[in-house]
C-alpha cells in the first residue's frame, strides 16, 4: 500500500508539490504558508532529492541544553515505539536522537537553508507547537514522515533554546500527530530541569556579585552569565552597551573554555606564587562554590576604544565549571569627567529592573545579527526609542505607517545594507503587508527592524508576518510591570535644568505615587507627566506628592500589593507571556501547580 493510499487527504498537496518541483501552474487551494515555505526553499538552493554534499554542522563542544535534557530524553526514549525523537539547539543543530525516520541519518542540520521546510524550523519560528505531514516538507525523504515539534524555551528570559521532535511515518490524514502529547511532555520535562538548573546558577552569580560587592559601596561590579546580569549603582554609567557587549563576549568566552582540573591535583595555594599571563595582575581570588577557595587568575579585559573605563574579569565557576563572570570597572583618570557634565543615560537603555534588563540583553543579542528583528510591546513603552539604540551610530531608512499605511520602500534601497526602521506596523496597509512578505521570503536576510503595537486580532496576511518574524522577537515590557525602573528613569525624562538652577527632585510619597500608578502609557505617559511639572512648576523644592496630577496622586482603587505579591504577579506574567497562554506549561516553569496558578490568577483578577 503507497502512501497516497492511506492519506487521501495529502493526495492533492502531494500533486501539487509535483507540479512546483517541475515548474508547473500550482492551484489555487494550495495553503500559504506551505507555498511560501518551498519557495524559501528554493531561494536558498535546498535540493529536493538531497544530491550532493550534506552540510555537517560543527556542533558545540558542550551544551548546556543537551547536558540538562538527556536524563529526560533517555527516560522518554523508552516509550517511543516505532517513533524516532530529536532534540535541536537554536540554530537547528541535531545534538541528540533516537529512533529512525528516513533521511534521519543524514540530516543533521534542521534549518530551512538546509533541508526546507519541517516542523523543527516551523516551531522555532512560531514559538509554538507544529506539526508537518508528508508533502508539506519539501525533501523527497521526508515524504512519508510526518513529525511534531514543541519550542523549548528558557526559564528565565524566554529565549527559545532549541526545540523538541517526536516523527513517525506518515499520518493518516494531516493531523494530529498521535506524537504531540509526548513532545509536550518532553518539553515541559526538559524545561523543568532548565529551570532547576538556572535557579542554582543565578544564586552562585550572585553570591559571587555579593561577595566582590562587599569590598566597598561605591565599586562598579558587573556579573553576568549569558542569561542574567547584574549591575551595581555605581556601574550603571560605565556600562555602555559597547562595554556590556565586550563583557558578555567574554562570558561567553569563559564558559566555553571548559572545566578546571580537579583541585587536588595542582599544588596548594601557597606553594606557587602568582604567574603573570600578560593579560593583566593576577588576583589571588576566586568564585567557586561548593568547594574550598582556590587561586583564581583575574586579567584585564581589552575594551572598545572610547570605552572610558578598564574592566578586571574574574570567572565565576561552580564544582569546576565556569557559569559566568565578574567584571569590577574603574572609569580611566584622564576621561572622569565634572559631575554637572556626565552624559544622561540612554533612555532605551534606563532601567534596572529584571524584565526590562532581559528584553535589553535579548534585543542586544538578536540584534549582533543583521537579520529582520521584531520588537513588540504597549503604545510607549519604548520601542522604537530601543530600535534606534540597536542600530548605535548607523543612520536608517524610516517608514512610519502610522504617518503612512503606504511603505514605498523597495528592496534596492535595502542593498547597501542600510537598514529599514519600520513603525507601528499594525497600521500597514494590506498591499504593503503582502509585500513585505514577498520581501522576506526572497530575502530572509534582509535588515529590518519593526515596532509592533498588539491590538486588533490581525488578519491572515499580517498573522503571517508575524509568524515570519516571531523566532527573532523580543516583547518590551510595559513600565507597570517594571515600577522600580522610574527611579532611574526620571532624570533621564526631565529637561536640562537651567544653569543656576537645581535638577529636578521628588519626595518619597511622591516617588511611591509614581511607582505604583499603572501608567497605561507606559514611558511616553510619565515623560509628559515629568515636563509639564519641571516646565511649569511655581514652587521650589523636591516635588511632592500633592503636585503630581489626580490619576497618579489618588493611586489606582484596587487594593495595594506587597513587594512580594507585585513580583509574584510579574513572574507568572512573564511566564504566561512566555509559554503562549499555556497555564499547564507556565505553571511547571514557575515550579508551582496547575492549581495554585489558578488561584493566585483569581486573586491578582482585580488587581492593576
Amino acid at each position: 500500500m503507497t502512501t497516497l493510499d492511506h492519506s487521501p487527504a495529502l493526495a492533492p498537496l502531494r500533486q501539487a508539490r509535483e507540479r512546483f518541483l517541475s515548474g508547473r501552474p500550482l492551484p489555487d487551494d494550495v495553503p500559504d504558508e506551505v507555498l511560501a515555505a518551498w519557495r524559501r526553499a528554493r531561494f536558498f538552493g535546498v535540493r529536493h532529492d538531497l544530491d550532493g554534499p550534506v552540510h555537517e554542522p560543527e556542533l558545540p563542544a558542550e551544551s548546556a541544553l543537551l547536558e540538562a535534557a538527556r536524563p529526560v530524553l533517555d527516560r522518554i526514549a523508552q516509550a517511543l515505539g516505532h517513533s524516532a525523537l530529536l532534540l535541536t539547539d537554536e540554530r537547528l543543530r541535531v545534538l541528540w536522537t533516537t529512533g529512525e525516520v528516513p533521511g534521519d541519518d543524514r540530516c543533521r542540520d534542521l534549518s530551512e537553508r538546509e533541508v526546507g521546510h519541517n516542523s523543527a524550523a516551523l516551531a522555532l519560528r512560531t514559538r509554538r507547537r507544529a506539526e508537518v505531514h508528508g508533502p508539506e516538507h519539501f525533501l523527497d525523504v521526508w515524504q512519508d514522515v510526518s513529525a511534531v515539534s514543541v519550542p523549548l524555551l528558557a526559564p528565565d528570559s524566554g529565549q527559545v533554546l532549541g526545540t523538541v521532535t517526536v516523527a513517525s511515518a506518515l499520518c493518516p490524514g494531516c493531523g494530529p500527530h498521535p506524537g504531540a502529547a509526548l513532545a509536550e511532555a518532553t518539553a515541559t520535562a526538559v524545561e523543568a530541569e532548565l529551570l532547576a538548573r538556572s535557579r542554582t546558577a543565578e544564586r552562585v552569580l550572585l553570591d559571587a556579585y555579593t561577595r566582590e560587592a562587599a569590598h566597598g559601596p561605591n565599586r562598579a561590579i558587573v556579573a553576568l552569565d549569558g542569561r542574567n546580569r547584574l549591575v551595581s549603582e555605581a556601574a550603571v554609567r560605565l556600562a555602555t552597551p559597547q562595554v556590556l557587549a565586550a563583557l558578555e563576549r567574554s562570558s561567553t568566552s569563559e564558559r566555553a573554555s571548559g572545566a578546571r582540573p580537579p583541585h587536588d591535583s595542582r599544588p596548594p595555594q601557597d606553594s606557587r606564587p602568582p604567574q603573570d599571563t600578560g593579560c593583566g595582575s593576577v588576583v589571588e581570588r576566586s568564585y567557586d562554590t561548593g568547594c574550598r577557595p582556590v587561586q583564581e587568575q583575574s586579567y584585564d579585559l581589552t575594551l572598545p576604544d572610547g570605552a572610558g573605563c578598564t574592566a578586571e574579569i574574574t570567572p565565576v565557576r561552580h564544582e569546576g565549571r565556569v557559569l559566568g563572570i565578574v567584571a569590577v570597572l574603574e572609569a580611566r583618570a584622564a576621561e572622569v569627567p565634572a559631575q554637572r557634565l556626565v552624559p544622561r543615560p540612554a533612555l532605551a537603555l534606563a532601567g534596572g529592573s529584571v524584565p526590562w534588563r532581559h528584553a535589553v540583553a535579548r534585543a542586544v543579542e538578536l540584534a549582533r545579527v543583521h537579520e529582520p528583528l521584531l520588537l513588540t510591546g504597549e503604545r510607549g513603552s519604548g520601542k522604537t526609542a530601543l530600535a534606534r539604540e540597536l542600530l548605535g551610530g548607523t543612520v536608517p531608512l524610516v517608514a512610519d505607517a502610522a504617518e503612512s499605511p503606504e511603505l514605498g520602500v523597495k528592496y534596492s534601497e535595502l542593498a547597501d545594507g542600510r537598514p529599514l526602521l519600520l513603525r507601528h506596523a499594525e497600521r500597514l496597509a494590506q498591499p504593503d503587508v503582502a509585500a513585505l512578505n514577498s520581501l522576506l521570503d526572497e530575502h530572509p536576510d534582509v535588515r529590518l527592524l519593526v515596532t509592533y503595537t498588539p491590538g486588533t486580532p490581525p488578519g491572515p496576511c499580517f498573522q503571517r508576518l508575524l509568524d515570519t518574524l516571531a523566532a527573532r522577537s523580543v516583547t518590551v515590557p510595559a513600565l507597570r510591570e517594571r515600577p522600580e525602573d522610574v527611579r532611574e528613569l526620571l532624570p533621564v525624562l526631565a529637561p536640562r535644568p537651567v544653569p543656576g538652577q537645581p535638577p529636578l527632585a521628588w519626595t518619597l510619597d511622591a516617588l511611591r505615587a509614581l511607582e505604583e500608578h499603572p501608567w497605561p502609557g507606559n514611558v511616553t505617559e510619565l515623560a509628559h507627566v515629568v515636563r509639564a511639572l519641571a516646565e511649569h512648576r511655581r514652587v521650589t523644592g523636591p516635588v511632592q506628592r500633592a503636585e503630581l496630577p489626580d490619576p497618579v496622586r489618588e493611586g489606582p482603587a484596587a487594593r495595594r500589593l506587597s513587594p512580594m505579591e507585585h513580583a509574584e504577579r510579574t513572574a507568572i506574567l512573564a511566564a504566561l507571556r512566555r509559554h503562549g497562554g499555556n497555564k499547564a506549561r507556565a505553571a511547571a516553569a514557575l515550579g508551582i501547580g496547575r492549581a495554585t496558578l489558578y488561584r493566585k490568577l483569581r486573586g491578582y483578577r482585580d488587581v492593576p
